[in-house]
């Protein structure tokens, strides 16, 4: 405790009791500059240097927390199993459902002061925003877009709400960079599938996100059920597909 906030309770003893700022922290300094008389313009230099130093701290702490929950990730079981067509035209895939992925990585956050959130947005396409936010206030988010999933018998609610659930997942799985496990065919036959890595996988988001790729098109290209299923083999052709894509967006905006 400094020598001008000893003579501030002193002189305001029903002061005492109240939380006190960090020593040395610019909070620290407005309350001497407030015990002082300083100006109002010198104090709202102050209250700019307070407010960028918590967002500094915030930052650093929502980094530490990031780093110390991926050095052990929760593991994402792939609980749900799909089967349609018939015979040659047989297809089967395994993927996490939502429910799985929030649970598992929502505690597994909790444990370090972080959370997640969602938010959703239509604009001729469903574009959703997954949030990852420090308990002191930093946030991070990556967000994906596809159009609403009209396959089957879906009517129009249903269409959006598949939509909305597989781009929840899948946002929420990219921000934390962490994969689903479980056993995955080609609907062809035994022999296992190699699949894209947690980093190609974030590749492909942040060039999806960047090139403002249509997720859904995108997976169509690609003949696959969702990123993660991307086969590790086509890695390169996804990249150089979005590669192409942002090329002829950043042509496009500069002819704009």
């Amino acid at each position: 405790m400094t020598e001008d906030t000893t003579k501030w309770e002193s002189r305001h003893p029903e002061t005492k009791d109240l939380p006190m700022a960090i020593e040395n922290s610019p909070a620290m300094i407005m309350q001497i500059a407030l015990n002082k008389g300083l100006d109002v313009e010198k104090l709202e230099t102050l209250l700019m240097l307070q407010q960028k130093w918590e967002a500094n701290e915030a930052r650093k702490a929502y980094t530490k927390s990031m780093a110390a929950f991926k050095k052990e990730p929760p593991d994402i079981i792939k609980d749900a199993h799909v089967t349609y067509g018939l015979g040659d035209k047989k297809t089967e895939y395994d993927h996490a459902t939502l429910g799985q992925v929030a649970s598992a990585i929502g505690t597994a956050l909790s444990e370090h002061g972080l959370s997640a959130s969602w938010k959703i947005e239509q604009n001729g396409q469903i574009v959703v925003t997954c949030t990852i936010t420090h308990e002191l206030g930093h946030s991070e988010s990556t967000s994906l877009s596809a159009a609403a999933d009209t396959s089957g018998s879906k009517n129009a609610i249903q269409a959006i709400g598949s939509t909305i659930t597989y781009l929840q997942r899948y946002t929420l799985l990219a921000l934390t960079g962490i994969a689903a496990k479980g056993t995955d065919n080609d609907g062809g036959g035994s022999d296992p599938v190699e699949y894209i890595t947690e980093k190609q996988l974030s590749q492909i988001v942040d060039m999806a996100n960047e090139s403002g790729t249509d997720a859904g098109k995108f997976l169509k290209y690609m003949a696959v059920k969702s990123l993660e299923t991307i086969p590790a083999t086509q890695f390169d052709k996804a990249m150089k597909a979005l590669g192409d894509k942002l090329k002829a967006k950043q042509k496009a905006d500069k002819e704009a």
